[in-house]
């Protein structure tokens, strides 16, 4: 069965196998799809088991979902995640939400594709802890999984590549786009007149010499997507620990940049930031309305944005505050932490 939805898309890029793959209308057709990689069904559904497969894990302990869970709209709730013999993560678990339109993938953006990233956490030693190499042959070993990449990619001899487009596939159709703030672009609904004022100050960069007020959100969180796929530093520390995008660069003017990550399904992610440092959605805001810290490469977008004339912080009130975190809310999409699609697809207790 194909990947379709239930509202407004469009058909994106099938092959001539696959059923038809549709995405949202209003999130655009610049999808991250590569050329050797289309999406097929059968692929999409090898995907989704080898996504909570522990065979995937050194100690067959852990899966892809151990850090990624469906309810939590694929984090784990963890500042850091804890990966085989008890090793934590160096950053915290992202959530895996509208990848399709990714162009880089992790906080600091070093993998320019889902099939780079979906190596990274299998063969690190503090996440997954197995070569992919490794991981082929264990799957070659059982009797479920041979006729399986036979379906997907015409042969039942399993190579590390195939595993690697089998988990893309699968992660490129996780779509959120049922939220309420979706149904009321969709003119599904009608926003209340709070939450169009919410929408408003979300999106909205603050004037003061207009008598414009705003949240300052949109300029790192905006389009419909609710991320810019753009790296900032957003003043956590006035000298960062982690150096982030840099590490990817090596130039000096990135150091402590991370993702500005999609905020969708943001309520359900805690806790928030690259370090988990943050427990709730208002200590996130109050972060930004006073306590930004003067870090050498502090985003300008931040570093000027008031609601006061020559005001020294963004200054919103605490009414405002409430409307921004209603807004964050609106992008709660029950339906995708539900959909049967993306979960465990292992009922029984005992495989072959």
């Amino acid at each position: 069965m194909g990947v379709v939805y239930a509202c407004t898309y469009k058909t994106a890029l099938p092959s001539k196998k696959a059923d038809t793959f549709a995405t949202p209308t209003h999130f655009g057709n610049l999808y991250n799809i590569p050329a050797d990689n289309p999406m097929h069904p059968e692929a999409v559904a090898l995907g989704r088991m080898l996504f909570y497969e522990p065979l995937l894990s050194g100690d067959t302990t852990l899966s892809c979902a151990s850090c990624h869970e469906q309810a939590r709209a694929f984090t784990d709730g963890q500042a850091f995640s804890r990966g085989i013999k008890g090793h934590l993560s160096d950053r915290s678990a992202m959530s895996l939400v509208n990848l399709l339109w990714n162009n880089s993938f992790f906080w600091d953006g070093r993998a320019k594709s889902l099939e780079t990233q979906a190596l990274v956490p299998i063969q690190n030693p503090r996440e997954m802890g197995l070569s992919i190499q490794d991981a082929a042959l264990r799957l070659q070993a059982t009797a479920l999984y041979p006729p399986l990449f036979r379906k997907a990619f015409g042969s039942r001899q399993i190579r590390p590549e195939h595993i690697l487009k089998a988990l893309a596939q699968f992660e490129r159709t996780l779509i959120s786009a049922n939220s309420r703030y979706d149904q009321i672009v969709r003119g599904e609904v009608q926003a209340s007149e709070r939450e169009l004022r919410a929408i408003n100050l979300f999106m909205t960069h603050p004037v003061p010499e207009a008598n414009l007020r705003g949240g300052n959100c949109g300029d790192c969180h905006g389009s419909h997507l609710t991320t810019l796929h753009t790296f900032h530093d957003n003043g956590l520390e006035a000298q960062p620990q982690d150096e982030g995008r840099a590490l990817v660069t090596g130039q000096a003017y990135d150091k402590g940049k991370m993702r500005a990550p999609s905020l969708r399904n943001i309520a359900l992610t805690a806790p928030y930031m690259h370090d988990g440092r943050f427990k709730t959605l208002r200590e996130v805001l109050d972060h930004y309305n006073e306590h930004i810290q003067a870090s050498p490469n502090l985003d300008p977008l931040i570093m000027e944005a008031t609601n006061e004339p020559e005001g020294q912080s963004l200054a919103l009130t605490e009414e405002e505050k409430e409307d921004i975190l209603l807004f964050l809310h609106l992008l709660t999409d029950s339906t995708f932490i539900q959909d049967p699609r993306f979960s465990n697809p292992f009922v029984a207790p005992n495989r072959p």
